[in-house]
């Protein structure tokens, strides 16, 4: 287990400046960077993501749909859920994530339809440490002039509703079918405080805890399994290697890992 390799994906709707450590090629627009999951924990991707225009209004299957719908044996992919971390935003920045309040099936198509449905979603204003998860079937967008890391299933099953435009296929008909026309469960979006250590998420799927320091021995018992870490302040160290802000590694356990006392590192484990 050791450092993941990386796969810089270019973007029309990427950035040219990146948040530090990231630096952008010259002249390439850089829109996700993906750390490539391993055998010992396949089931996650992490990846960052640099929007400098808004993303397609979107949705993922949940893994039964996934299955049921034949799109799991045909593409050997399951469904998706997801969370951000928002790490940097420029002004005015928004995410929008679920419906602000209930839409039928047949409003949501027609709004895909006319581009109405950009406007019917929340957009929430977002700044660095602000957190969403994002359950399979929820309708969302990511806005222009974020930068933000994603914790997700590791599944490539998307279905645009509407693309602004773009000469890109939509996916109405999968996309409607298990769309969930309905605003996003308050306790699922937060800001995480800026110090301190801090559980993200814990679900079917994953768990993830921004950590500042040292954890703690309830941390270390529930990360004693292969685990991914994400430094984000400071080094970690693990054998021989030196892990830094803008690495990602699979370690077999938190034993394995020197983790730094002044730092913070995100731990990720699958559920």
């Amino acid at each position: 287990m050791s450092k993941l390799p990386i796969r810089t994906v270019e973007k029309p709707w990427g950035k040219d400046v990146l948040p530090a450590p990231f630096v952008a090629p010259l002249d390439k627009r850089i829109g996700e960077i993906w750390f490539e999951p391993p055998a010992e924990v396949p089931s996650l991707l992490v990846k960052y993501i640099f929007t400098s225009e808004k993303l397609s209004v979107q949705v993922h299957p949940s893994d039964e749909q996934a299955a049921a719908s034949g799109e799991t044996e045909a593409t050997g992919y399951g469904g998706k859920e997801e969370c951000w971390l928002v790490i940097d935003a420029e002004p005015g920045a928004t995410l929008g994530v679920g419906f602000a309040g209930h839409v039928d099936a047949e409003t949501m198509r027609a709004a895909a339809l006319d581009g109405s449905i950009e406007d019917m979603l929340v957009w929430h204003p977002v700044g660095p440490g602000d957190f969403f998860y994002i359950p399979a079937n929820t309708v969302h967008a990511i806005g222009a002039g974020v930068s933000l890391i994603e914790i997700q299933q590791n599944s490539d099953i998307t279905y645009r509703l509407y693309d602004y435009g773009r000469p890109r296929e939509l996916h109405l008909d999968k996309g409607i079918a298990v769309s969930r026309g309905e605003p996003l469960d308050p306790a699922l979006r937060r800001h995480v405080p800026e110090r301190g250590t801090v559980e993200l998420a814990s679900g079917r799927y994953f768990t993830a805890h921004r950590v500042d320091g040292l954890p703690d021995e309830t941390l270390r018992a529930a990360y004693a399994g292969p685990l991914l870490v994400i430094p984000r302040e400071g080094e970690v160290r693990l054998g021989d290697e030196v892990l830094r802000p803008g690495d990602c590694a699979s370690a077999p356990g938190i034993a394995a890992l020197t983790l730094p006392a002044d730092g913070r590192y995100i731990l990720v484990k699958a559920a």
